[in-house]
């Protein structure tokens, strides 16, 4: 098992990692795999169009999420990675009016955006939450090829094959690279850090070499500069988010009261809370926003890291470079054994495998930063995880803006408390971030669907008439 910190950490669009970069991602590899010249159906004639049905919670959230927009872009040959807003917005406008995309190499085809992508309302797909179909089809609406793609959290997608290899334990990693420190549980972390003499962050940086090289420390400068841009551009922006609930961006607000009482003798001593919070927000309003961020491990949660990240440089006593690598290394491999033995994905078991999992990755990130034991660093972790066990998935009207936005900045504070709590202590503690994970995946299984990312129960259906 081995998730790089690009995995973890991917720069893409808001608002949601698996509704929005995920869908975008399937139907970018769907074209690639007819520009590869697959086996069409049997009497099939010339490709001529394309078709996309959601399903699952893909559906259910799927307006609010941008879901359907997200399959249009990815239809016209955009990626989450390097898409460009204003061609976006054009290529967008196009579609809508010619009925068709021109992916390179393969357009132009018919798309109506209208009739040619469907929200089935109906049960999920059966292996995930995130279900969906794309579909190709000559000129006499034939089909042509077919694939189904889920959305597994986090803007990783698999196919239905690659899926069920994945949980049948299949399709390992013969013939692919070796990683020096290969651990797949915290347990394994720990015994490899001991016997090594090494840190969680210096054994994944190891890992991270085999792959990346001296380019390692680029590419994790590149990813840290897009999260500070994210910042820095929410605290600048005013104004109500998309989607009709109304919401009022605050950051900015925030910030510019923090600012002023900056120096101030008369500052409460939570006012770090009020940073941290700020810090998150700007980023999560920011992906309610549709704008430029890093999934961390996922758009939902986006905020916590770079806000416990941006706390620790510009407020931590003797923060440098090398603790911010440190504590974005340290998230990764949390974040990794996280995602590997249970989920980060909303619809799979709640915003516990999402901000719960931010949390506990900042956690266990600044402890290490903070010059925490490996023991210390599993300990804040399981912390920050264990409380926040059984944490819904309800976003009101499928928009990543309520509760979401203020969730960042609570996971944030609990990040920094259970690092703190720990770096007090000796790493000895009850319950094993391992077990904590189990039970995560556990309370994920038995949670009523109604409150994993389908925005029919808990706040989703508990909101102000207007």
């Amino acid at each position: 098992m081995f998730l790089s910190v690009f995995d973890i950490f991917k720069i893409g669009i808001g608002p949601s990692s698996s509704h929005t970069m995920g869908p975008m991602s399937a139907a970018a590899r769907f074209l690639d795999d007819l520009r590869r010249g697959v086996d069409p159906v049997p009497g099939a004639g010339a490709l001529a169009g394309l078709g996309a049905v959601l399903h699952g919670s893909l559906a259910f959230t799927g307006k609010g999420h941008a879901t359907d927009r997200a399959v249009l872009l990815g239809f016209c040959g955009l990626k989450p990675d390097t898409l460009d807003p204003d061609e976006a917005e054009r290529r967008e406008a196009e579609v809508h009016r010619t009925c068709e995309v021109m992916p390179e190499g393969l357009g132009p085809l018919r798309f109506d955006p209208e009739t040619d992508l469907v929200f089935d309302y109906g049960p999920p797909l059966p292996l995930h939450a995130n279900g969906m179909v794309l579909r190709a089809f000559d000129a006499r609406g034939n089909l042509y090829h077919r694939e189904t793609y889920y959305s597994v959290g986090g803007g990783f997608v698999l196919t239905e094959d690659e899926l069920l290899a994945e949980r049948e334990g299949r399709g390992g990693t013969e013939g692919g690279p070796v990683f020096p420190y290969p651990f797949r549980t915290a347990r394994e972390m720990l015994e490899m850090g001991k016997r090594s003499g090494l840190t969680i962050a210096a054994m994944k940086r190891a890992n991270e070499e085999v792959l990346h090289g001296r380019d390692l420390d680029r590419r994790i400068d590149h990813v840290l500069t897009v999260m500070d841009e994210c910042i820095d551009r929410g605290l600048r922006q005013e104004g109500v988010l998309p989607g009709g609930l109304k919401v009022r961006r605050r950051a900015a607000a925030i910030h510019d009261r923090l600012k002023a009482e900056a120096g101030h003798n008369l500052a409460q001593p939570h006012v770090a809370n009020d940073w941290m919070s700020v810090y998150a927000m700007a980023v999560n309003e920011e992906n309610a926003a549709g704008g430029r961020v890093v999934t961390s491990p996922t758009n939902g949660a986006a905020g916590v890291v770079p806000a416990v990240i941006r706390y620790y440089r510009d407020h931590c006593v003797g923060a440098s470079r090398a603790g911010v690598h440190e504590l974005i290394l340290t998230a990764a491999a949390i974040g990794g054994l996280i995602k590997h033995n249970a989920s980060i994905s909303g619809a799979e078991v709640g915003c516990q495998g999402e901000v719960g999992s931010a949390s506990a990755m900042a956690a266990g990130g600044l402890c290490a930063a903070l010059g925490g034991t490996n023991e210390q660093v599993e300990n804040a972790a399981e912390i920050a995880l264990e409380h926040h066990l059984g944490m819904t998935c309800d976003p009101a009207a499928g928009l990543v803006q309520v509760p979401c936005i203020e969730r960042n900045a609570m996971g944030a504070i609990k990040a920094v408390s259970a690092a703190s709590l720990a770096l007090r202590g000796d790493g000895a503690h009850f319950m094993p971030l391992d077990n904590c994970v189990k039970v995560m995946a556990e309370t994920g299984r038995d949670m009523d669907v109604k409150y994993k990312e389908t925005s029919t129960g808990g706040i989703a259906v508990n909101i102000p008439e207007c």
